[in-house]
């Protein structure tokens, strides 16, 4: 493999002043009377020498008053949600951009790597077989890439403003656009064929592709003539056709009632319909996706520089990317039978110093509310994190177990799969309940069913300040009882009040709610003093100061345990293929978090696949999480495993930590 590097800092040629990269001045090209308008592709060193240098890494030791960070990303005048970074060292200043972000925001090509402090991408490169470096160096929740070099070898404009990096790219020219078929028919339904559409252009220039379930949107920083867009007009409205094969979805969470085993027969693939959309500088593409298929683009300088667009069931791009100590990224192909399903997972080496993982919520510090998974994690200034427990989308409540750092935030329901975990490394999973009693100074003994939960169902539950501020009745004729100190001192009678009175909940206290069973209020009159009893089932669980539950349990000491019904599941839930989210450990304690989509031209894993994945994977224990539309694994600032336009809001999540976790919810 060819191997060119990068030396932005130490060739004096790219070196860049302080003044050249601030908040008042655009960086600008050295060279202004260079005779091209961009460098030969794949040379992104030393454009007037064929010196080959090493780079200079940065140092994470950079002074911090020199330090300015941001995470909105200004492209070409579209604003991205993407880290980005500036930092001095030796006199020089230097820009860097979350490796996650300029891959999606820029269309670079983040390699395999062993190296946390220098990755190989590819971007308009001469061929496959061309590297380049961009140095990296991990701050905070993040990994930048440092992209002075390359701003300068391809000559983007950088300009900071306030918390936003501004960057222009030269204008560009969309040439032609070729779809191409390739191949011969076939009615394989698993395989089928790929398309393919080239983007010809006139110089390398930034896209962005967005996935969504039968759609691709691939958009460029690139001009397209209007005769060009001419050719590619919206066709008529069609009257929606049967798929044959698998059936269209309304989400992903939708059963597939064919079994997975039973490939279905699909129409021979037809070059993908497209629409070329232009507007100033951007042209937009847009073109239709069979059910489990996926888009990758790829660019290329030689003989012509192009995009590639591949259309096929298996187009995922694999990755084996050491991200940070003790963190690596994984993305292939994993194979049962005849499936080969798409997935995405961490490896975390939780004897890595440093590393921590603790529940998120969606919206804190309040239980009630959700939010996409790229929006929360970086409040909580997560490096990655993976949607966890259930929750219920109209009320936005949780349903299952969730505890941080010793504090019960909700209980667990119907003895549903739970992982919990200390800082020490040890982690348990395994299925589990709470038996919490309410004492009254008269000895009567009172069960409390759930504590800050969704699950509403008749008997007493408890609301405590980590809720929120307030607790709004969740049926008719609720009794309400405020309790401070550790003594009743208030009870509000029910009525038609659902969703109506919001009650304070106290500091110093907390709520009890009594549902159908009215009498119960007799025995807890006003003045009555109180006390909690509290355990859990297993007992062991007790000792781990952090529990998200789920469900169902998947593997355990090495076997597949999954028992649905024995965790209150119902049938369409159990039987249904769908995308899925997990977490397991392997034998030498390494945590694995897990996205796993389609299988490649059909649907997602079942239950037992999912679990049948995590043992190849390396886990012994694993338990499912919440799947479908819910499935986000963010990493670095970004979702890595699809477009965030169609990852649905989560209530919960478990979030990964190089450094010590926020407390935002407290």
């Amino acid at each position: 493999m060819k191997t060119l590097w990068l030396t932005a800092f130490i060739i004096s040629s790219l070196e860049l002043t302080s003044n050249q990269i601030s908040s008042s001045q655009p960086i600008v090209p050295i060279d202004k009377t260079a005779p091209r308008s961009y460098p030969e592709e794949g040379r992104f060193i030393a454009l007037e020498s064929e010196v080959r240098l090493k780079p200079q890494e940065p140092s994470s030791k950079a002074n911090k008053s020199q330090i300015q960070q941001g995470t909105q990303l200004s492209l070409n005048g579209r604003t991205f949600p993407v880290a980005w970074s500036k930092w001095s060292q030796a006199g020089k200043s230097y820009i860097g951009i979350s490796d996650t972000g300029l891959m999606q925001t820029f269309g670079v090509e983040l390699l395999n790597t062993t190296n946390v402090a220098r990755q190989p991408i590819q971007w308009f490169s001469r061929s496959r077989t061309t590297t380049e470096y961009l140095p990296a160096i991990a701050r905070g929740p993040y990994r930048y890439l440092d992209i002075t070099s390359l701003a300068r070898a391809f000559g983007w404009q950088l300009k900071v403003n306030g918390s936003t990096l501004q960057i222009s790219t030269p204008p560009a020219q969309v040439a032609d656009i070729r779809p191409e078929l390739q191949g011969s028919g076939t009615s394989d339904a698993l395989t089928g064929l790929p398309q393919r559409i080239v983007v010809d252009l006139d110089r390398p220039t930034v896209w962005q592709v967005s996935h969504q379930t039968q759609e691709a949107v691939i958009t460029i920083d690139a001009a397209a003539a209007p005769a060009l867009l001419e050719r590619f007009k919206p066709l008529p409205a069609q009257p929606p056709q049967p798929q044959l094969g698998v059936p269209s979805q309304p989400d992903d969470e939708a059963a597939i009632p064919q079994p997975p085993n039973q490939p279905s027969v699909a129409p021979t693939p037809q070059p993908p319909p497209l629409i070329v959309e232009g507007m100033g500088n951007k042209t937009t593409i847009k073109v239709k996706i069979p059910p489990g298929w996926r888009p990758k683009v790829s660019s290329l300088s030689t003989p012509s520089t192009r995009l590639v667009l591949d259309i096929a069931p298996d187009a995922m791009v694999e990755r084996d990317i050491l991200w940070a100590p003790g963190v690596r990224w994984r993305q292939k192909y994993l194979n049962l039978g005849t499936s080969r399903f798409a997935t995405t997972w961490l490896e975390i080496n939780l004897r890595q110093p440093g590393i921590t993982f603790r529940p998120i919520l969606g919206t804190p510090p309040s239980l009630v509310g959700i939010a996409p998974l790229v929006k929360s994690a970086p409040l909580w200034q997560a490096a990655a994190a993976i949607n966890a427990g259930f929750f219920n989308r109209n009320s936005q409540l949780p349903l299952g177990a969730i505890r941080r750092e010793g504090r019960w935030l909700s209980s667990p329901i119907l003895n549903r799969g739970a992982i919990a975990w200390n800082d020490r490394g040890e982690i348990k999973m395994g299925r589990l309940s709470v038996e919490e009693t309410l004492i009254t100074q008269g000895g009567d003994r009172l069960p409390v069913l759930y504590l800050n939960s969704g699950y509403v169902q008749a008997g007493i539950a408890r609301y405590t300040p980590s809720w929120g501020r307030t607790y709004t009745p969740l049926t008719d004729n609720e009794i309400v009882l405020v309790v401070q100190n550790n003594q009743l001192t208030r009870q509000i009678p029910g009525g038609a009040s659902v969703g109506k009175t919001p009650i304070q909940i106290p500091l110093d206290g907390y709520l009890l709610s009594i549902r159908t069973n009215p009498e119960l209020a007799s025995v807890l009159a006003v003045g009555t003093k109180l006390s909690i009893e509290s355990f859990t089932v297993p007992a062991d669980f007790s000792r781990y100061p952090n529990i998200l539950g789920a469900g169902p349990l998947l593997v355990e000491n090495g076997q597949i345990v999954l028992d649905a019904k024995a965790e209150k599941f119902n049938d369409a839930f159990s039987k249904q293929t769908a995308v899925r989210s997990a977490i397991g450990t392997t034998a030498s304690g390494t945590l694995i978090i897990a996205a796993v989509h389609n299988r490649a031209g059909g649907a997602g894993p079942t239950l037992t696949e999912t679990a049948q994945l995590m043992q190849l994977m390396g886990a012994v224990d694993s338990l499912n999480l919440d799947g479908g539309s819910s499935t986000s694994l963010y990493l670095g600032g970004q979702l890595i495993n699809r477009s965030p336009a169609t990852a649905a809001r989560v209530h919960n999540a478990l979030g990964i930590f190089l450094q010590p976790p926020s407390q935002i919810d407290k």
